[in-house]
């Protein structure tokens, strides 16, 4: 899904995607690269001592206690051979331990989707921004020209049925609803349904962030996948977890949850642009072992952006 996305985009749309990235990362580029300098002063020999002084740096940015002890640590074994020379060298061999972290689950080959609709699940704990992100993809989708329908199974929370709503008229994409309360598979049965006898592109579903238990929670997401592979074989081709950027390592433990029950292939990273722990993104990858698709940098429609490692790390320090 995510290379039929943005595998495509031109070189005249590259430098926008890049400029927006630096700017969303800026309170962290400033948390980050700005206290290095602070520890490496010029002509200060790199050490082991020197190492051990980024280790509050790194985990202020939210890189996670875990992440950043095993960076630390193969940098402290280039010190120790003297491959540090300065605090530039040092940047660029941060850079490099970073981003063979995130390469590590970019690659990850998506499902190949045979026919239509290609159904993707959304899940994650309210306030996220989940279905923010699902109208946001609509857009997306919508503007290269595919046809979409919505799916309104977070039938628990009779607020999230009425902003997929609004998110559905800003993009001029059908909703798929019941009343709340109702059953969440049995509305996914219709909107998969109607999408496969419109031979409709896309088919996005939100389903609920809370019930009144954990466990009913996840048994109710079971049910959907179940329900979703009977009507469209291969279903869900995607489940993308929504995390708020601005809860950090606090968010990871309910990221967890959902990847243990959800079978999550991505994670979408929302606000962004209102951390200075954007480190987050490493600790994620690196934790969950899943890759980043998109961030998300604001709230307007057009405010989400494929996430490339490169692109990021480079932003980082820019």
């Amino acid at each position: 899904m995510i290379q039929t996305l943005f595998g495509s985009l031109d070189e005249e749309q590259k430098p926008s995607f890049i400029e927006r990235m630096k700017e969303a990362v800026s309170r962290t580029r400033e948390n980050l690269a700005e206290r290095i300098e602070e520890v490496v002063s010029i002509g200060k020999e790199i050490d082991r001592s020197t190492l051990d002084d980024l280790e509050a740096t790194l985990i202020g940015a939210d890189l996670g206690t875990t992440t950043t002890h095993e960076v630390l640590e193969n940098l402290r074994e280039k010190a120790d051979r003297k491959q540090i020379r300065d605090v530039n060298e040092l940047k660029r061999l941060l850079k490099e331990e970073l981003l063979a972290i995130l390469t590590s689950t970019s690659s990850r080959p998506v499902t190949k989707v045979d026919g239509t609709p290609e159904v993707i699940m959304v899940v994650g704990v309210n306030g996220a921004g989940k279905t923010t992100t699902i109208g946001k993809l609509a857009q997306v989708f919508r503007a290269q020209g595919k046809t979409v329908l919505l799916c309104a199974a977070d039938t628990f929370r009779a607020a999230a049925i009425e902003q997929l709503e609004i998110w559905g008229q800003r993009t001029g994409t059908e909703v798929i609803k019941t009343k709340a309360g109702g059953d969440p598979a049995a509305v996914l049965f219709d909107a998969l349904q109607s999408a496969t006898a419109r031979r409709t592109d896309y088919v996005i579903v939100d389903t609920a962030g809370r019930l009144h238990t954990k466990q009913n929670l996840m048994l109710e997401l079971e049910k959907m996948k179940r329900t979703a592979h009977r009507i469209v074989p291969g279903a869900p081709h995607e489940t993308l977890l929504v995390m708020d950027a601005t809860t950090g390592q606090n968010g990871l433990q309910q990221a967890r949850q959902f990847t243990q029950s959800s079978g999550v292939t991505g994670i979408v990273l929302t606000k962004l642009d209102g951390t200075a722990k954007g480190g987050v993104v490493v600790a994620i990858t690196r934790e969950l072992g899943l890759p980043v698709r998109f961030v998300g940098v604001g709230e307007k429609a057009g405010d989400l952006l494929p996430f490339d490692p490169k692109e990021f790390v480079e932003s980082l320090f820019a």
